[in-house]
């Protein structure tokens, strides 16, 4: 009885929360409408009700989120990064752990951060406007799956830099130097789709489970900071997946420009 009180008392929070969040959308949009734009809204009707469906959908998944995802993920996180579970996985004593011991940490969050990113809410959206704009050009799936790719290569090589120490802005650097040559070589359509998807991925669900992660790692590893070391993750979230959604536009390309010298040859 005392955890449904508690529970209907966290949903009561979270709807107010909510409410408040979503109350400066709502003033904003009408009141240009009526104020700047001086134009009657249509079907005023089903806007409430989309509004009121977006309350009660983000309430819940905000607390959906707080009761099973960010404890379940955060329990992962320091389980996977126990120096006992390390030592024993790796067969080594616990004082002799070396960077590539971790190869369980690095596969977790790979998918753990290809999991988060297909089911980011943000990314859906802009999957789905992508696919209208294009005339079905763009794929809702194929944008997402590229997106979530390069989500977990990044986690991945995030975790990585924490396990061995090794400086972030470097990472950094480098990372952003394969963006600027991609951006002059991928094809035009693509390249402001996928700086907006490294955006889109430092979300309501990835974000929470990823920092935990990266601050599980810096806590148990000896000589990381958690300040220092434990975040740092979420930059590669929003880095690779311009690397991933470019290159597989310029991949998609190279296999329509192919296809289309098979078909122009004689006997093709």
């Amino acid at each position: 009885m005392d955890w449904e009180m508690l529970s209907h008392r966290d949903l009561l929070e979270t709807l107010l929360d909510t409410t408040r969040d979503v109350l400066p959308i709502v003033l904003i949009i009408f009141g240009f409408q009526y104020f700047v734009l001086r134009q009657p809204v249509h079907n005023i009707k089903k806007i409430l009700i989309g509004l009121a469906y977006v309350i009660f959908g983000l309430s819940f998944f905000l607390v959906g989120l707080e009761k099973a995802l960010f404890p379940l993920g955060e329990l992962m996180a320091k389980q996977l990064t126990n120096p006992e579970f390390i030592s024993a996985a790796a067969h080594h004593a616990i004082g002799n752990i070396q960077w590539q011991d971790y190869y369980w940490v690095y596969i977790f969050a790979a998918a753990i951060g290809f999991a988060t990113t297909v089911a980011e809410p943000a990314l859906i959206a802009v999957a789905i406007k992508a696919n209208e704009v294009s005339a079905g050009s763009i794929s809702v799936r194929g944008l997402r799956i590229s997106v979530a790719i390069g989500v977990g290569m990044g986690i991945a090589l995030g975790s990585f830099r924490i396990v061995t120490g090794t400086p972030l802005h470097y990472y950094i650097i480098v990372g952003y130097v394969f963006v600027i040559i991609q951006t002059f070589v991928a094809p035009r359509s693509i390249i402001a789709l996928a700086y907006d998807s490294g955006g889109v991925t430092t979300s309501t669900v990835t974000v929470p489970l990823v920092t935990a992660l990266g601050i599980g790692l810096a806590t148990t590893i000896p000589g990381r900071s958690p300040l220092i070391d434990g975040f740092g993750l979420i930059a590669f979230a929003s880095l690779f997946p311009m690397i991933t959604v470019m290159g597989y536009a310029q991949l998609s390309h190279w296999r329509n420009k192919r296809n289309s010298t098979s078909n122009e040859k004689p006997g093709g």
